[in-house]
């Protein structure tokens, strides 16, 4: 049986609607309500994190998606469903600024987790990891800029097919990633240990050295929220 079926993929989830009907909230979650606001952390940023850092760095059953230096500074785990409006406008917004600003100059080590949201995020998952290696980061940026043609689509099946034939998919590579049963179970697994070892309940969701920041950000926020974990540095 195929994890993600047509079915599924073919009915567009209320959820999404619900979604981006939020256009002027920070992020999004299974419910298509907003996020409750998170608590505040007692101590400084980096001392004492809201996580288990070690075990929040500890990758999982998949293996992470990471970019930048091993031994940078700061350490940003981010957790993003592909059907999110909010992932998409931080990863077109402003990851460009996080690379080159950050990742590119030494200062950041990027990892990016899925947290699926319906199934239509799960089949994008699944595409973006059967792309592999270093095209995993391309075809990611290429869903997230594309993701009003698939994703709010009536047949995202279709939608998402056409545009993953840009990056090599056929459909027979196509319908092989989508009935990779083994990789469906490890985005659940994924998705189950950051919700409950991680407080992750919504999308875009960062840990900044183990500190919780949940939302988008614009990379004037962003500037802002890496500030105490740089300075000095």
């Amino acid at each position: 049986m195929m994890p993600i079926s047509s079915p599924l993929l073919t009915r567009r989830a209320s959820l999404l609607a619900g979604c981006a009907a939020l256009a002027t909230l920070a992020g999004c979650n299974d419910s298509g309500k907003p996020p409750e606001a998170p608590k505040p952390q007692a101590g400084k940023p980096g001392t004492e994190a809201s996580v288990d850092v070690a075990d929040l760095h500890k990758a999982g059953d998949l293996p992470d998606q990471i970019l930048g230096k091993a031994d940078a500074p700061v350490t940003i785990v981010e957790y993003a469903s592909m059907t999110c409006g909010h992932c998409a406008t931080f990863h077109t917004e402003t990851m460009e600024h996080v690379k080159k600003t950050y990742v590119e100059t030494g200062k950041v080590r990027f990892i990016f987790r899925e947290f699926p949201l319906d199934p239509v995020a799960y089949a994008a998952a699944l595409l973006a990891r059967c792309a592999g290696g270093d095209k995993f980061f391309p075809m990611l940026e290429l869903l997230f800029r594309q993701q009003r043609t698939w994703a709010f689509s009536d047949k995202p099946e279709e939608a998402l097919l056409g545009l993953v034939r840009q990056a090599g998919f056929t459909q027979e590579s196509f319908n092989a990633c989508l009935q990779d049963q083994d990789a469906f179970a490890k985005l659940q697994k994924q998705r189950q240990r950051a919700s409950a070892s991680f407080h992750v309940d919504s999308t875009p969701t960062f840990f900044i050295n183990g500190k919780i920041v949940r939302g988008a950000m614009t990379p004037t926020q962003f500037d802002a929220a890496l500030k105490p974990f740089l300075d000095g540095k």
